[in-house]
């Protein structure tokens, strides 16, 4: 791979996101001699897209490896001379970026911009997730070196599928429920249409954003997805799949991304994902009751397996003369390693049992065992009878006596309540799914690295990881550390 990335032009959309700061490390850490990076960061101008650039990804944790390798003046040099932060917002187009010089050199194009929220507000995921998406393919379009163009999407753009699911690529229109006909342009008009609605009304913000929102899930679930995310990034998949032409498409699909496996080091990760809010909740003691079905494939896969997942589809397919122009990759662990919720319930028990958390007035915090509720209707009912009677008991205490010292209690109880019901919501699709992904694409990708030499350099093979010890050693310690 370093003779491939040797003296090539790379541009990075989502700079600033979990995953694109992990490419960026590796790319810098392995491959110096690349020729330029162009980051496009959403800044007013060039001098805050630089300056976000260096608060928010130079100076993180996970380029401690690489400071400490080469220095941290040989390290300033380094960005100083091939990283290029380009203000930018890729739901306009070209970005809002008028660098014509960018168009000729760029050799290399990974779109890792996303709203990843999965009841987003409809309007921003649709200018992020599709039009962005599409805005990226218009752009490469008009770089005339252009070898590749690498999206990052999800998995989970299969929405609640069952059984094996395959490396498949959408049709532009196509639905899940196959009973309905999705129109890019309709969605749009529905989404301006609402907005206007809402304006018309004189509503807070807060009101408008959870308006949308609700927007976003209603569409969703009418065409088949479970969730905004899902849908929002199969249309962006449809766009880039539908008007690619000529140019040179990979789609990466991972499954739940976790923290680093080994590099630049293990343990590393930034925002809360899917699993680790459950974590935290339950190590602190909030709840022992979650929904979910312990049979369900935990599909995990690392955040440094992924990157170098994309790396390596840049390797085979970078310099691709074949007829075939459009790769999809399922990143997941389920057919190689598969992982039960059940045994990620057990790994999380005996973590904070063994390692409890401690609480601001220096009190170990006692977990009890997990209890797992296998269907939504199971877990609501399990929490309106030990929750509900509180409830009510308060709320009468509310009226009698004592008013506003039984007022805040009542309310935040009730948030808690309707907080956890919805957070069990969006997490249902991931914590109750009866799939498995299939990764023929991704075990030839991996053959692939072995006859470069670079299956080492660039491992993303899920077989190797003991679930137990990443969990107990490198998962929950790097969550607890991180994200608490």
């Amino acid at each position: 791979m370093e003779p491939f990335l040797e003296g090539k032009t790379i541009f990075i959309t989502g700079a600033t996101g979990f995953l694109a700061k992990i490419l960026v490390e590796k790319i810098l850490r392995i491959q110096s001699n690349v020729r330029k990076l162009f980051l496009l960061v959403r800044a007013s101008d060039t001098k805050s897209a630089r300056k976000r650039f260096n608060d928010e990804v130079m100076q993180t944790e996970l380029f401690s490896v690489l400071r400490e390798k080469i220095g941290t003046n040989i390290l300033n040099s380094l960005i100083e001379e091939k990283v290029f932060p380009v203000a930018g917002d890729n739901s306009f187009e070209d970005f809002g970026i008028e660098n014509s010089e960018m168009f000729k050199e760029i050799d290399i194009i990974i779109n890792s911009a996303a709203t990843t929220r999965f009841d987003e507000r409809y309007d921003i995921a649709m200018n992020i997730n599709v039009l962005g998406a599409f805005n990226v393919l218009k752009f490469a379009k008009k770089c005339s070196n252009v070898k590749i163009l690498v999206h990052v999407s999800t998995a989970y753009v299969c929405g609640e599928g069952e059984g094996v699911i395959p490396e498949k690529s959408f049709v532009l229109g196509e639905t899940l429920n196959k009973n309905t006909k999705l129109e890019i342009d309709v969605e749009r008009k529905v989404i301006e249409d609402k907005l206007k609605e809402l304006e018309a009304q004189n509503l807070t913000s807060k009101e408008v954003t959870m308006a949308m929102r609700n927007l976003g899930i209603k569409r969703a679930s009418l065409h088949g997805w479970p969730n905004t995310y899902s849908f929002t990034k199969a249309m962006g998949e449809m766009m880039l799949g539908h008007f690619k032409e000529n140019l040179q498409l990979v789609i990466i699909r991972p499954t739940i991304i976790t923290s680093t496996y080994k590099e630049p080091f293990p343990g590393w990760i930034e925002g809360l994902k899917t699993l680790d809010t459950f974590m935290l909740i339950y190590g602190k003691g909030i709840s022992n009751v979650f929904l979910g079905d312990p049979n369900t494939n935990a599909d995990l896969i690392p955040g440094d397996m992924v990157v170098n997942s994309i790396l390596a589809t840049i390797v085979a397919h970078g310099n691709n003369k074949s007829h075939q122009n459009h790769f999809i990759y399922n990143i997941s662990s389920s057919k190689g390693n598969p992982l039960k919720l059940d045994d990620m319930k057990l790994y999380t028990f005996h973590y904070f049992t063994k390692n409890p958390w401690i609480d601001k007035d220096g009190n170990i915090i006692k977990v009890k065992e997990i209890t797992i509720f296998s269907s939504m209707d199971s877990f609501k009912a399990h929490i309106s009878r030990y929750y509900w009677p509180l409830l009510k008991v308060l709320q009468l205490a509310n009226v009698l006596t004592w008013y506003y010292l039984i007022d805040g209690t009542y309310t935040n109880l009730k948030r808690k309540i309707d907080k956890a019901i919805r957070l069990s919501e969006l997490y249902k699709p991931y914590l109750i799914f009866h799939g498995s992904f299939d990764d023929s694409n991704t075990e030839r990708l991996r053959m692939a690295m072995k006859e470069y030499t670079m299956d080492d350099v660039l491992n993303f093979d899920p077989s190797c990881i003991n679930w137990e010890d990443y969990f107990m050693n490198i998962h929950i310690p790097g969550v607890v550390k991180r994200l608490a």
